[in-house]
């Protein structure tokens, strides 16, 4: 029976690493191999049970889907097999006590054997997976909930873990469902993309796990075979590096990252496949100082990520003296005077308000200005009103702000300065070439910012419906990670609160957001007419980055929006 590479989600993928050998005897659902593409590692599952009889890929080979990677023999084929070997073993042995009875093999070595293959069946199946952390969007984030505990038995998607980070609360769904065997991490620790957090037993294994216990294992039959097995082979527990890891160079901090030119100087004696070495580069992690702990010494994500939380974890370990303020503001006087101070009253902040301190404690390295304007929106609120009724009978919300978002995002295709970063090193801007917008949305706990993304690509109807979406699942706390990343511009509306003009602060590391207050009546001189006429004003106001945006640019910019919001139809053009 061979055993074919599924879809691997790319056009071929490298073999990382070899977890069966000839002669193995395999469960439904083993890992046979690692294979490893320059956007992910996966490990392939078998998709049936059986004993390997060849293994048709080599360490490095570049696969393709249905390609076959090993060949099985069928459990029934394998029994018959056994039968047969066992009665040929059987009537050679009672040949040779006829002949020579000193060379009868020993009963020890015999049982050790067949204890061998009918306990390797059991050692495979029902193991508990481990699970990683999907992409938080961030660096890092705080665990600030854990809602479930050892021993409890969850179903697929149901929330678990609680992370917040500087832009969001977000959930962590269960990525499969059956009983939590163990918890990786507690409230209060910092975790990363990818970063193990949990293992769970599937559901239906429970029984196989018991049997798995209960079946003595041959220690001594057959040492050297164990130890050749590949460390991804027993997946049970958690992967821990096996040697402690050399921190010092370790660079959790922007400021404290390689470049990408320094990390592939150090990769020619590493033993690391291409997706760990990317994602070297991407944390800026001296990949030399991480020791791998799959077999010869290989390098694996985990790796990577237990490097950088150790690292994290001797720094918040290292003695602080005094109170130190992120902000680099003095301490607060002594409040507790009342004849100088009056009654006071502590309140905890929230924890999004906590978290959101330390990045916008970044505007303050920000040079930023703000250009305001105002936009002529009368003939597009009598379009909006046109449409309004057509879409409130097909359940969408269309305000004003869905023409702004459209507006705005043909302003950043034509102005793409505006849709872009600021590189480390401050030598380059780095051009987004798709209009992520974020949309600040207000809720009980604080601000947050969902993304809509490739704006560019899409109408009013669908943007006015994926604003009422994210607005929904923000108020519910059911936004995911996905909904959070990947902003390229941002817009805060403050609808109706009121207010005629602010300055919003733009969100490292893009380099600009669009601010939107109340709209109003206003009177405006016609110069045809020789008359004041009353026109609906819409003010903006532009924040901007000046060391990417210059005042004339944002000059021009804002006054384009204004132009487009004023009359749409130029999009069109």
């Amino acid at each position: 029976m061979d055993i074919k590479a599924p879809d691997l989600g790319v056009d071929s993928a490298e073999v990382s690493e070899i977890m069966v050998e000839v002669g193995d005897v395999i469960a439904k659902d083993d890992n046979i191999v690692l294979l490893e593409s320059d956007k992910a590692s996966v490990e392939v599952p078998s998709s049936a049970a059986g004993k390997v009889t060849k293994i048709s890929v080599a360490i490095g080979d570049q696969v393709s889907e249905g390609m076959v990677l090993i060949e099985l023999e069928s459990a029934d084929d394998s029994e018959e097999s056994n039968d047969d070997n066992v009665a040929a073993e059987e009537q050679e042995a009672n040949s040779t006590d006829d002949i020579k009875p000193e060379s009868k093999p020993e009963p020890a070595a015999t049982e050790s054997k067949q204890s061998e293959s009918t306990a390797k069946p059991a050692t495979n199946a029902g193991k508990a997976t481990t699970h990683a952390l999907p992409d938080l969007g961030v660096d890092e984030a705080q665990v600030s909930e854990i809602m479930v505990s050892v021993g409890d038995t969850v179903s697929a998607e149901q929330s678990i873990l609680l992370i917040e980070s500087d832009k969001a609360s977000v959930e962590v769904p269960a990525p499969v469902a059956g009983k939590i065997e163990k918890i990786l991490v507690e409230a209060g620790d910092m975790v990363t993309n990818g970063q193990d957090f949990i293992v769970i037993m599937a559901s239906g294994t429970d029984d196989a796990s018991d049997s798995e216990s209960e079946t003595p294992k041959p220690q001594e039959s057959a040492p050297a075979k164990t130890e050749d097995k590949p460390a991804a082979k027993t997946t049970g527990e958690p992967k821990q590096v096996a040697k402690p890891t050399n921190t010092d160079t370790a660079a959790s901090k922007t400021e404290g990252k390689l470049t990408e030119a320094q990390v592939n100087e150090k990769l020619v004696d590493v033993y690391a496949g291409p997706a760990v070495r990317k994602l070297a580069r991407q944390l800026g992690v001296d990949i030399t100082q991480v020791n791998g702990s799959a077999l010869n010494d290989r390098i694996l994500k985990e790796d990577l990520f237990a490097h950088v939380k150790n690292s994290l974890t001797k720094q918040k370990a290292a003695p602080v003296s005094g109170n130190p303020v992120s902000s680099g503001l003095p301490k607060l006087p002594d409040m507790s005077n009342a004849e100088i101070w009056g009654e006071t009253e502590t309140q905890d902040l929230s924890r999004l308000q906590k978290v959101s301190i330390p990045q916008l404690n970044y505007n303050t390295l920000l040079p930023q200005v703000t250009q305001f304007d105002l936009s002529d929106i009368t003939e597009t609120e009598k379009l909006r009103g046109e449409l309004k009724g057509g879409m409130k009978a097909e359940g969408v919300g269309f305000t004003i702000l869905a023409f702004v978002v459209k507006a705005t995002a043909y302003a950043l295709t034509q102005h793409p300065r505006f849709n872009s970063h600021l590189s480390d090193d401050n030598t380059q801007v780095i051009l987004r070439k798709s209009v992520n917008m974020g949309i600040a949305v207000a809720t009980d706990d604080g601000l947050i910012v969902p993304v809509i993304k490739n704006v560019q690509d899409k109408g009013l109807k669908q943007i006015a419906i994926e604003i009422g979406e994210l607005a929904v699942k923000a108020r519910d706390k059911k936004l995911s990670t996905k909904d959070l990343q990947g902003a390229s511009f941002t817009i805060s509306s403050q609808g109706n609160l009121g207010g005629t003009a602010f300055t919003p602060l733009v969100n490292w590391p893009q380099v600009g957001i669009l601010g939107v207050s109340e709209a109003s009546m206003q009177p405006r001189w016609d110069a045809k007419t020789q008359n004041f006429e009353p026109r609906l004003m819409l003010p903006l106001s532009l924040s901007y980055d000046h060391r990417v945006i210059n005042g004339a640019d944002a000059a021009v910019f804002t006054r384009y929006i204004a132009t487009l919001l004023a009359d749409p139809r130029r999009i069109l053009i």
